[in-house]
């Protein structure tokens, strides 16, 4: 192998072996036994057998090598971006096009791997994501037994209910509610917020689980939204909530529209119904209740004030000197407000006039 003069060779070749006896990093050894191999003669093709590498691995660190000897097979050497041609360059852009969703470490591992080349700087990896479009996100939830078809079918069942009983809710002849229920934890006061570098910033929590429930009903005429705290949430609790909003309008018939939670169906809840609704007819019933598609929170406008509401408990995290206050923000900012979230609209036209002349 005529890769340097015999003289230079000899040397360079004798400090080769001394740093394969010096117990390299693994990415220096394979490098350092490519060119081993290749001064003994050995076919390229089996040191890409035995070492487990590429072709253009073995020419590349040839070249190098010939170029600037032992110490450019140290990963001190790898972070020029010399050593990614503009092709290899193109192939790492299409193989950033192959999936949707990557982490910074995958990428680490796929410019090692394929082209043995380790940047210093992470920012060299973010212009990669950067040159093939893809930036950084915050990961959503979904639910995988979620099925938009039944969504948006039993979305229309609900405007289509609703818009039949439009001349029972103008006069308020019939109350329609949106329910839901929050778990408010003291630990949800903590989040993210600008500060100084050099100092922590600290929330006084003795205990981050410490909670209560809070049951919420959003008027769907007037946008008026109510909340209840409880101890949990069970069929007993949720009767009790019930029972309080017919008592703001204790004249009017009631439709709660909710989740398919056990205890919105069973035990305590069952009997409730039964019990106040036997002996009349559907369209009287003083109570029914309509279940939103199993598996999408989204379809409930309520989820809107519980994130809206935990966000302004974050806001005003450095009130929150005991739990006591983090409950008093949370009741502060729902109870007895006004929402007209757009997420209302997917249920109908809503006359918003009606809660300004009210």
């Amino acid at each position: 192998m005529q890769m340097i003069s015999t003289s230079e060779e000899s040397s360079d070749l004798k400090d080769l072996e001394d740093f394969i006896r010096s117990n390299p990093h693994p990415q220096e050894l394979k490098r350092g036994l490519v060119i081993q191999m290749l001064s003994e003669q050995i076919p390229i093709s089996k040191i890409m057998k035995i070492l487990g590498v590429s072709e253009s691995f073995v020419l590349k660190w040839k070249n190098i090598f010939a170029l600037d000897g032992v110490e450019a097979l140290k990963l001190q050497y790898a972070g020029s971006e010399g050593y990614l041609s503009q092709k290899q360059q193109e192939e790492i852009h299409q193989f950033l096009q192959s999936k949707s969703a990557w982490t910074l470490d995958e990428l680490k591992y796929h410019v090692l791997v394929t082209y043995d080349v380790i940047y210093q700087s992470d920012q060299s990896y973010h212009n990669m994501f950067h040159e093939a479009k893809i930036s950084w996100k915050k990961t959503q939830k979904k639910n995988p037994k979620k099925d938009p078809e039944k969504v948006e079918e039993r979305r229309v069942e609900i405007k289509d209910l609703l818009e039949k009983c439009t001349d029972s809710i103008m006069p308020e002849k019939l109350v329609v509610w949106f329910v839901d229920e929050c778990h408010l934890l003291w630990g949800d006061v903590l989040g993210y917020v600008w500060g100084k570098q050099s100092e922590r910033l600290e929330v006084p929590i003795t205990n981050e689980r410490e909670r209560v429930t809070y049951y919420g009903a959003l008027n769907y005429l007037t946008g008026k939204f109510v909340v209840q705290q409880y101890d949990a949430g069970n069929s007993a609790n949720t009767v009790e909530f019930v029972k309080y909003l017919r008592s703001l309008f204790p004249e009017s018939r009631h439709l709660i529209i909710w989740d398919g939670a056990s205890y919105h169906k069973y035990k305590e809840m069952a009997d409730y119904l039964k019990d106040i609704n036997q002996g009349i007819e559907k369209e009287n019933w003083p109570v029914t209740c309509e279940l939103f598609a199993p598996h999408d929170p989204d379809q409930n406008p309520v989820e809107d004030v519980w994130l809206q509401a935990k966000s302004f408990v974050r806001k005003y995290w450095m009130l929150c000197s005991n739990f006591k206050v983090v409950q008093w923000l949370f009741e502060f900012v729902t109870h007895n407000e006004i929402f007209q979230f757009p997420k209302l609209e997917m249920y109908g036209n809503h006359p918003w006039e009606y809660n300004q002349t009210s």
